[in-house]
């Protein structure tokens, strides 16, 4: 099975969010699919299948489980699939049957994901002193990616944080994940954020994109903007600029391949 890694959400080697895009030759069960996304580690991995012209499907695996949606995995794939043929405008078809049309502008990957809504939700202490948060500004939930949002003051305190994954993890059940934001500090970004989900995935995912799909709306009606640029205050830090139209979120992103091989998928599996 042709096998890359992609570090996605930048233009630097080693920075950005890293990607597993695995393009099997044959149809794999979920089980197989699980296992090579924890043997490779990464916080997705994606399998893409072409279904016709420039039509793809695609699956993502974190090292625990099946997620129907993830932006990085997705840029990352999209640069494989660019890279490996004439193609300049692809669509890939997720597990729950949503499109994900992708496109090139100004030398980024752009892609076309849907919005969804977040509603008002009151975070436990236990929740906000494992993260070591005093004082939110305001707390949110998305129900449809299963994440809780929480506002912070500032930039830099969010940068700074060092959650007890263990404790966060016993202060709240049944979600995917908590994403932390502050808004931007600088002129070139409008919010920063990171994302903590040690029930679904890693502890911390270096840069995510498919939360863009209820951030994005979040910062464009607090902020009176509708073109943003978005960063990822992790270890590997990444960027890139979304911008809501009516009910989709355009999410522009670069990405670098770093490594191309095969995984002997026929050998103990």
């Amino acid at each position: 099975m042709k096998t890359y890694f992609v570090d996605a959400f930048t233009h630097q080697p080693f920075k950005g969010n890293p990607a597993a895009v695995c393009l099997p030759e044959r149809d794999l069960e979920a089980d197989t699919m699980q296992q090579i996304a924890m043997e490779i580690g990464f916080s997705e991995t994606a399998f893409i299948k072409p279904l016709a012209a420039g039509t793809y499907s695609i699956r993502f695996f974190t090292p625990k489980k099946e997620i129907p949606l993830c932006g990085h995995a997705t840029l990352a794939a999209s640069k494989i699939i660019f890279e490996t043929t004439t193609l300049q405008e692809i669509v890939f078809i997720n597990c729950e049957a949503v499109r994900l049309p992708i496109g090139k502008a100004d030398n980024k990957i752009v892609m076309q994901f849907p919005v969804y809504e977040t509603a008002a939700l009151e975070v436990p202490n236990a929740l906000l002193d494992a993260l070591g948060i005093d004082a939110p500004i305001n707390t949110r939930y998305s129900t449809k990616n299963k994440i809780i949002l929480i506002e912070i003051q500032h930039a830099a305190v969010l940068a700074g944080l060092a959650p007890d994954f263990v404790a966060l993890v016993q202060s709240y059940t049944d979600i995917n994940g908590v994403l932390v934001t502050a808004q931007g500090n600088t002129a070139d970004v409008d919010f920063h954020y990171r994302y903590f989900w040690p029930w679904a995935g890693t502890n911390e995912d270096p840069v995510t994109g498919g939360v863009q799909t209820f951030l994005t709306k979040y910062w464009a009606e607090k902020l009176h903007k509708n073109k943003l640029n978005a960063f990822q205050s992790s270890l590997r830090t990444g960027s890139m600029t979304t911008e809501l139209i009516n009910n989709q979120v355009l999410i522009y992103g670069e990405a670098v391949t770093l490594f191309e091989g095969i995984f002997k998928i026929d050998t103990g599996l």
